[in-house]
């Protein structure tokens, strides 16, 4: 990997003003908005960031006016970060051969990459492969398929671009506890690696990957499509799925690959809440508090889906954490992402 860059939108979300404002959307809910309250401070946020204002949030939006919000803002925020990768790997968009752009909060067609051409100067004849429906599972995904095809084709440099726009599916009239759930993780942001197997290119190895998905677990995460939006879906028991059923998976992987947990230099966990943080630590059999990346990665982030994990990731590269550094993440499907990462 010779690049990865980070970008988000202009306007802060602070926690507190969040749950004040919750406190009156959800004010006659599930028994009173003070019982629920404490999902706000319990989240471990203080800020995220959003393409639109809060008091945006405060009123209904269709369908069609959300989306077209996300098709600007995404493409907006991906060309930031696209330019912020390419300026790091001294590369111009002529430059690359493929991108692939994973997403799951918003519809676009045409897809997000032909979009991006029509603002930034990549080649006519650069490959394109969107990628839908990953959910948070789709940083580590992501990257593993851009590093399969940058192995399949040793002298292309290839472009992976990941940008969620979670905050824009709040639906102001859904009432649902998911709901509100959300409105105390969700954030946007994105990110752009430069990834390519040329020997002129140096960087952070991208080594062996895989992916499991559960059986009958299609109702543990996801969006069912309502007639204004994309309604969110959560499990309760995703917290307890990563105790019980994670582990197994995450442990044979490592032994596939010659490791252990112990062997492990660096958890580059997805942050999919505070009790799944938890629930990561016990996992790996990590002392409470371990996972500090991540941790301030939520705090100061939010849950951005498949954007989320390479923000740990860079948070990490940065203070040099030795190597190996396992990548994982849970997604619909349920499906958990694994990737070992080794740095220079």
């Amino acid at each position: 990997m010779n690049a990865l860059a980070l970008a988000w939108p202009p306007h802060v979300l602070k926690q507190q003003e969040v749950a004040a404002n919750g406190a009156d959307l959800f004010a006659t809910t599930h028994g009173g908005f003070e019982r629920l309250a404490p999902i706000y401070a319990n989240a471990l946020i203080e800020t995220r960031h959003s393409c639109v204002p809060l008091d945006w949030y405060l009123h209904r939006h269709s369908f069609s006016e959300r989306n077209d919000l996300f098709l600007s803002n995404a493409v907006e925020v991906l060309a930031d970060a696209a330019a912020r990768a390419l300026s790091e790997a001294r590369l111009q968009p002529k430059d690359i051969d493929a991108i692939l752009v994973v997403c799951t909060t918003g519809v676009a067609t045409p897809a997000l990459d032909a979009r991006l051409m029509q603002v930034m100067p990549f080649r006519p004849d650069v490959r394109r492969l969107p990628i839908f429906g990953l959910g948070c599972a789709g940083g580590v995904v992501g990257l593993a398929r851009a590093a399969d095809l940058a192995r399949a084709y040793p002298e292309e440099r290839v472009l992976l671009l990941v940008v969620e726009r979670c905050a824009l599916t709040f639906r102001a009239q859904d009432r649902s506890k998911s709901n509100l759930v959300a409105t105390a993780l969700f954030g946007d942001g994105a990110a752009a690696a430069v990834i390519s197997c040329r020997e002129d290119m140096t960087g952070p190895v991208l080594g062996a990957s895989r992916e499991h998905t559960w059986p009958n677990s299609l109702d543990v995460m996801g969006w069912d499509v309502a007639d204004d939006g994309l309604k969110v879906v959560f499990s309760r028991d995703i917290p307890t799925l990563v105790q019980e059923d994670f582990r197994p998976v995450a442990t044979r992987f490592l032994a596939d690959n010659g490791l252990t947990s112990a062997d492990v230099g660096g958890f580059v966990c997805h942050p999919g809440g505070a009790k799944v943080i938890d629930a990561l630590e016990t996992c790996f059999e990590l002392t409470e508090g371990s996972l500090s990346h991540t941790r301030k990665v939520l705090r100061d982030h939010g849950n951005m889906s498949a954007a989320t994990v390479l923000f740990v990731l860079k948070a990490m590269l940065g203070d040099g954490v030795e190597g190996p550094l396992l990548l994982t993440t849970l997604g619909p499907g349920f499906t958990a992402g694994l990737m070992l990462v080794h740095p220079e």
